[in-house]
């Protein structure tokens, strides 16, 4: 964090340095040979002083430049204009050594004084926007930055003073109006949308316990910036939102999702996944997991050991007599006029993980008909073709999941995962 700031400070230091370059444009030792007033012209009294304080500020004499500024301003007879060039140079000199609050000033003078050129006007609000920041004035911050953007001066970087401004203030739901429209726009404009806007985003729904906002601020970080951490606040959220779930066939089949994108980190998760594949008919997929959860150390005492040797042990056993009597039902499956058998036969075979035989059942299921969930038939459909390599036939399968809000959610998580993978 040390590195970052003082790297931002050099940044802005060099930024604001190049002030020194608008006064060499303004030409005033020319215009001071002139008899004539002119109020865009440096003044005849005050040309010794500031010439001399430009002389030092580009010879890097800083204080000396300083103290000739100094001089120049307490004489009565400047102009406004020269005032202006004393602030162009004090900007310089100041922000040189390190005092922001005196850049600033002179800064944010030379903003609003009518005499800095409207090519460069953009650029001085935007130091005055930097300066600001960097003093955590974050009002004037966000005012200035504003301007900035109106002006035509917005950038990334802007956006950000901007935004983490109304962030650091704590005005969440004001960073939230401001980042909005910036993420829509690059989004829309076919734009990866800003790691740090999107963080900031999301941080913001937090602050305001908005759990809708939250979790969709992190669906578009795991769209595009598919980390591991992001997935597993994402679907974490989702299963702290028990509206996310509603039953527990919408439970298990989260937990499938955070299996597959491997977050699933708790002990408790492993037991819970196991014990409702147990009683949903898939025996396989609870001795899958567990044996899992063993084989990544995530049982850590022995009372938790013990516990999930035990549900390991029981559906191993259950599995055991289940793969015995599959051929059994299968065949029963096949002669029932709905497709509900061949459902739950598919996701028996989902469970040992024979993907394409889990496919072609549930697949045969659903043209059936009269299966009690498309939506969930689907959804499993989708798992198993990703998990046979039939990456396109899956995400015609998770598009096909509608009329259950939390699985249509799963179902696109699913698709997003498979287009990553």
């Amino acid at each position: 964090m040390r590195n970052n700031t003082m790297n931002a400070r050099s940044t802005l230091v060099a930024t604001l340095a190049l002030s020194a370059a608008v006064v060499g444009a303004t030409g005033f030792a020319t215009a001071v040979a002139a008899d004539k007033k002119d109020e865009n012209k440096v003044s005849k009294d005050l040309a010794k002083p500031l010439k001399a304080a430009q002389d030092a500020l580009q010879a890097k004499k800083y204080p000396d430049a300083l103290a000739k500024l100094k001089e120049a301003e307490g004489n009565p007879k400047k102009t406004p204009y020269d005032e202006h060039v004393i602030n162009v140079l004090a900007g310089s000199a100041y922000a040189r050594t390190n005092d922001f609050p005196d850049a600033e000033k002179a800064f944010e003078a030379q903003a609003n004084d009518g005499f800095t050129e409207p090519g460069e006007l953009p650029r001085i609000v935007k130091a005055v926007a930097q300066i600001n920041y960097q003093l955590k004035n974050y009002d004037k911050a966000i005012e200035y930055g504003n301007r900035a953007i109106k002006n035509g001066a917005g950038d990334d970087e802007i956006n950000v003073i901007v935004g983490q401004s109304y962030y650091l203030k704590g005005d969440y739901k004001g960073t939230l109006k401001f980042f909005q429209p910036v993420i829509d726009a690059d989004i829309k404009a076919g734009r990866t949308p800003k790691d740090q806007q999107l963080q900031l985003v999301m941080s913001s729904c937090v602050k305001i316990e908005d759990a809708d906002c939250t979790t969709k601020a992190l669906e578009k970080l795991v769209t595009y910036y598919p980390k591991p951490d992001y997935w597993k606040d994402l679907l974490y959220t989702l299963q702290q939102d028990r509206s996310q779930t509603q039953s527990d066939k919408n439970t298990l089949q989260l937990f499938r999702l955070m299996s597959e994108v491997d977050v699933l980190a708790r002990a408790d998760d492993y037991t819970e996944m196991a014990q409702l594949a147990m009683e949903q008919g898939s025996p396989g997929e609870a001795q899958h997991i567990l044996e899992k959860g063993f084989q990544k150390g995530i049982f850590a005492d022995q009372r938790t050991k013990d516990k999930n040797q035990r549900l390991l042990d029981q559906a191993k056993k259950a599995a055991a007599a289940d793969q015995a009597s599959l051929p059994k039902i299968e065949k029963d499956a096949d002669a029932a006029p709905t497709g509900d058998k061949d459902v739950g036969v598919g996701l028996a075979y989902l469970g040992y993980q024979q993907y394409d035989k889990a496919s072609d059942l549930l697949s045969k299921g659903l043209t059936k008909g009269g299966v009690k969930s498309e939506p969930e038939a689907h959804l499993l459909l989708g798992i198993a073709q990703l998990k046979a390599g039939h990456k396109d036939d899956a995400v015609k399968s998770f598009h096909a999941v509608k009329g259950d809000p939390a699985l249509e959610r799963l179902a696109n998580l699913w698709t997003l995962h498979a287009k990553q993978a």
